[in-house]
């Protein structure tokens, strides 16, 4: 069926109450009543950058594109044409090194440096990516204070109450995405942890899953939990060994055990997702330079 592109403004209309009302709370500034008014806003900031003799001619090609349901996301829809200190661009993936602060020694931030980033990120009215597989896992050695690591599950609430505290640009609450590797040892917490209720309210979780484990699910096989990091002392007790390419296993188990506390949880909970890194990072045209860990 053909598309008709010459809508008129008085069609621009939502006839549902529910589409009113996130129109009137999200996106329609002082002044605006209505969808057109919203068009127009942003049509004439994205315009803006032109030189101005052709400024007129560009503002009605994107208010057409906009007729046409050539939608921007929506922090440009927010924040066109406003005065307020926001970004146009919906999500950012924030990295997380294995270090409270500084940088670790692969040159990641560490957990409390990418707290702030990230919430910078989220006052100005972006969503937040993390891939918090860096992080030791519960009961690692930390050297340097003689102690045992809480792991990235005990950080992720401290970046979850920030983000209840964070206020968005625009009066909306921050969106953030925790991502964890089902190699990491603490995985099994991660997975079930939004069982609890009021947990990690303002994140949505995944499971990054690589094609190797998938492999080791379709032949029932063993599945190694691992990470750089040396266990504490318990661990090491109960087994924990040095792989020879440098990695720690802290436990083994059955790989179809691990994918049906995944699937358990994902039907009782909606939650994890999964994140097929491996595909992801295949389809990426920019795979040359850029490894994608998140989203």
């Amino acid at each position: 069926m053909k598309r008709d592109h010459n809508v008129r403004p008085q069609d621009l209309t939502f006839t549902q109450p529910i589409s009113q009302d996130v129109l009137a709370e999200k996106y329609l500034k002082a002044g605006e009543t209505g969808v057109e008014d919203l068009y127009r806003r942003v049509a004439r900031a994205l315009a803006s950058v032109e030189k101005e003799e052709l400024r007129p001619e560009w503002e009605q090609r994107f208010l057409g594109n906009l007729h046409a349901g050539a939608i921007g996301a929506g922090r440009i829809m927010s924040a066109a044409g406003t005065d307020i200190q926001a970004t146009l661009i919906n999500c950012f993936v924030q990295p997380v090194g294995d270090c409270i602060q500084g940088v670790d020694d692969e040159g990641y931030p560490g957990i409390y440096e990418a707290l702030r980033e990230a919430a910078e990120t989220m006052r100005r009215g972006g969503g937040v990516g993390y891939d918090f597989s860096r992080i030791r896992p519960k009961g690692a050695e930390v050297r340097g204070t003689a102690s045992m690591a809480s792991g990235p599950c005990s950080y992720i609430n401290v970046f979850d109450q920030s983000c209840s505290t964070v206020e968005s640009a625009g009066a909306r609450r921050g969106a953030q995405m925790g991502v964890l590797r089902i190699d990491h040892p603490d995985v099994q917490e991660f997975i079930t942890a939004k069982r609890t209720p009021g947990r990690w309210n303002n994140f949505n979780v995944s499971v990054a899953v690589p094609d190797a484990f998938m492999e080791a699910l379709s032949a029932d096989g063993p599945w190694e939990l691992v990470h750089r990091a040396r266990p504490g002392a318990r661990l090491l007790e109960r087994g924990a060994f040095q792989r020879a390419d440098g990695l720690w296993v802290y436990q083994t188990l059955p790989a179809r055990e691990l994918w049906d506390t995944i699937m358990t949880s994902a039907y009782d909970f909606a939650e994890p997702g999964i994140l097929f890194l491996d595909h992801i990072n295949e389809d990426n045209n920019l795979r040359y330079c850029e490894g994608i860990a998140a989203t």
